[in-house]
Order: structure tokens, then C-alpha cells, then sequence
């Protein structure tokens, strides 16, 4: 019985209620400033992504050469001194272009077959990505950042999968597990990152170019896994349409 006791009382311990949406109040105004440049400057690389992405349906040009420059840009941020802050803006947004423009060929499919999967995919991409940073930051502090070995694992196990499958060769049902295992890493992702944040803007931290491409890359991320999955059930339904037809 006392165990049984213990258990529903440290559950309705983490029930939320009002004392939970009083959590912000652990959160100083110097980082909630801070949250605020960093999600400011997360819109801003998505609409370069965005543009990335129309720019390569207009002439074509993602490819290898985009993902070798994203990954270029990325790295030159990484390697720029912080007080260069508009130069690493820039990068950032050039790399989210670039990003967006090795993402285009998924995109342009998806326009191809049904335009309402490309918006349904990413409205479903941000209501999570503003669910699970909102979880983060209502949560204690440091609650989820464990998870972070966790998920270490899966990016590597993910990794391993994805060798295996170029060597060996890999079936549709290995393909989606991928992607539907990389998607629940990747939103994992999203709490720990965003916790991450926060505590590394409370020890003084307050890059906020670097922690926008940290949730930029989460986000990306989701996004494309989320679309693979949902342009995957639209083939599907269109398939079974078909069939009745016939």
C-alpha cells in the first residue's frame, strides 16, 4: 500500500496546474531575453530555409554541393569569434539557405503529389517543436537533460543503420523505421536542447546565433521525417483509390 500511495502521490506531483506555469519565474529575465533572440532569430533562419527551398524548385540547385556548403557555413559559424555577431547572423542564415535548398528535392515532391502534406507536415512540425520547448521550460531545471545520453545512442544506432542499409541494402520496412526512429530522437532532442539552453544562458552563455542553429538543425530534423512519413500514407491512400477503382 505505501508503495502504491507513494506512486499516485508523485503523480499528481507532476500534474500540471498553476503552480506549474509558475516554473517561468526560475527562468531570469536575462534569459528569458535571451530565449526570446534565440527563437526571434529560429523564425528568421526558417524563412531562409524557406527561401532556400523555393529558390531550388525555381532553378534546381540542391544537391550535394548545398549540403557541402550548409555544412561549410555551419562550420565557419562555429569558428567565428562571437563578437562578430552579424557576420555569424549571416552565416546562419545562409546556411539555413542552403539547408533548405538540399531539403527542396523532398519539398518539390511533396508540392508534386499533395501541397496540403507539405503545410500539414510543418504546422504539425512547429505545434511540436512549441510543445515540447514549452515542456522544457516548465519543467524543473535540468529534469530532462539525462535524456541526452539517450538519445546519444540513438543518433549512433541511427548511424550504424543507415551504413549497414548502404552496404547491405536496405528494404522499405528498415527504411521507415529509420525515419520513424530518427524522428522520436529528434524530438527528444528538441527538450534537451532547449533545457541545454537554458542552463547554459544562466551560467553565462548567451550565444544565441549558435543555440538558434542548435534548434534550427532539431527542427529540420522533424520536419523532414514528419513529411517522409506523411507523403508515405498519401502514396498509400492514393494506391488503395486506385485499386478500387480498377
Amino acid at each position: 500500500m505505501d508503495a502504491f500511495s507513494s506512486f499516485f502521490e508523485s503523480q499528481s506531483r507532476s500534474r500540471w496546474s498553476y503552480d506549474t506555469l509558475k516554473n517561468f519565474r526560475q527562468i531570469s529575465p536575462a534569459v528569458q531575453t535571451h530565449l526570446k533572440q534565440v527563437y526571434l532569430t529560429l523564425c528568421c533562419a526558417l524563412v531562409a530555409s524557406a527561401v532556400g527551398a523555393y529558390l531550388h524548385i525555381l532553378w534546381n540547385i540542391g544537391g550535394y554541393l548545398t549540403t557541402f556548403a550548409c555544412l561549410g557555413t555551419i562550420y565557419w559559424l562555429l569558428s567565428t569569434p562571437p563578437y562578430e555577431e552579424q557576420k555569424r547572423v549571416s552565416l546562419l542564415m545562409a546556411s539555413a539557405a542552403f539547408q533548405g535548398a538540399s531539403v527542396g528535392h523532398l519539398v518539390d515532391l511533396a508540392i508534386q503529389i499533395d501541397p496540403s502534406v507539405l503545410v500539414a507536415a510543418f504546422v504539425g512540425t512547429a505545434l511540436a517543436f512549441a510543445c515540447f520547448s514549452g515542456a522544457a521550460m516548465l519543467a524543473r531545471r535540468r529534469e530532462y537533460l539525462y535524456l541526452g545520453g539517450l538519445l546519444s545512442s540513438g543518433v549512433s544506432m541511427l548511424l550504424w543503420l543507415h551504413f549497414a542499409s548502404s552496404i547491405f541494402g536496405g528494404s522499405t520496412s528498415l527504411f521507415m523505421f529509420e525515419i520513424y526512429l530518427g524522428l522520436l530522437v529528434f524530438a527528444g532532442y528538441m527538450v534537451v536542447d532547449t533545457q541545454e539552453i537554458i542552463e547554459k544562458a544562466h551560467l553565462g552563455d548567451l550565444d544565441y546565433v549558435k543555440h538558434a542553429l542548435t534548434l534550427f538543425t532539431d527542427f529540420i530534423a522533424v520536419f523532414v521525417r514528419i513529411l517522409v512519413i506523411m507523403l508515405k500514407n498519401s502514396a498509400e491512400k492514393s494506391e488503395r483509390r486506385k485499386k478500387k477503382r480498377d
